[in-house]
């Protein structure tokens, strides 16, 4: 087991665990944060643990040139339903994402140090969030790091049906349009999968992620 120290570093990812962890301790500075989505690695662990830094092998990811839209889906995205706005309610997106319930989870990983760490990144225009609106309600979107050529997606929420679908559609459109080289999901979900997104080795992503 690695256990960081005040020095932000942190150890290759090639000697991760088998289950993807690469160290524990820590902060969620900014510098730390930023460093370990360049690194390709990511914080998750619950309320009242130690920081716990992963970086899985293999990785989920989507490019977005390829995100599958369903003949359902095409109809919402033309349809009016939802209206969609970007970076314009941050906190009320992470908050919505921290306190939504999911099928097989029990609590969150999204701390009150998680999002106090992530607000600080939304200030300094890293952190990015896409919101989904209805009727002017809040019903959907998703948070994540934006490195450039690669987005870091964190997490997404719904309450009514399609409506975290809206925002990944079009975040993926517009990242495409940027030229954008790939979507980050981290870890393996039927939903994510049914959008598109695929599992490859960790060394491809990093290969990636370091524009090689």
């Amino acid at each position: 087991m690695i256990f960081l120290t005040d020095e932000i570093d942190f150890p290759p990812v090639a000697d991760a665990h088998i289950d993807g962890l690469v160290a524990v301790g820590g902060d969620l500075s900014p510098e730390r944060l930023l460093l370990a989505y360049k690194r390709g690695i990511f914080p998750w662990f619950n309320e009242g643990s130690m920081v716990m830094w992963w970086s899985p092998d293999p990785r989920m990811v989507l490019y977005p040139n390829q995100v599958r839209i369903s003949k359902s889906m095409r109809k919402v995205l033309k349809g009016g339903q939802f209206q969609l706005t970007k970076n314009t309610s941050f906190e009320q997106v992470i908050d919505q994402c921290a306190t939504i319930k999911r099928k097989g989870q029990d609590g969150t990983w999204i701390t009150q140090d998680m999002k106090k760490a992530y607000l600080k990144l939304h200030a300094m225009g890293v952190a990015q969030s896409y919101e989904v609106w209805e009727e002017g309600r809040l019903v959907g979107g998703l948070y994540g790091i934006d490195l450039g050529h690669v987005f870091c997606g964190e997490s997404m929420f719904s309450t009514v049906s399609n409506a975290s679908k809206f925002a990944f559609i079009n975040l993926a459109r517009e990242l495409d349009q940027k030229g954008c080289r790939l979507i980050d999901c981290q870890l393996y979900t039927s939903h994510l999968e049914s959008l598109g997104a695929k599992e490859i080795p960790r060394e491809d992503f990093m290969g990636i992620l370091k524009n090689e």
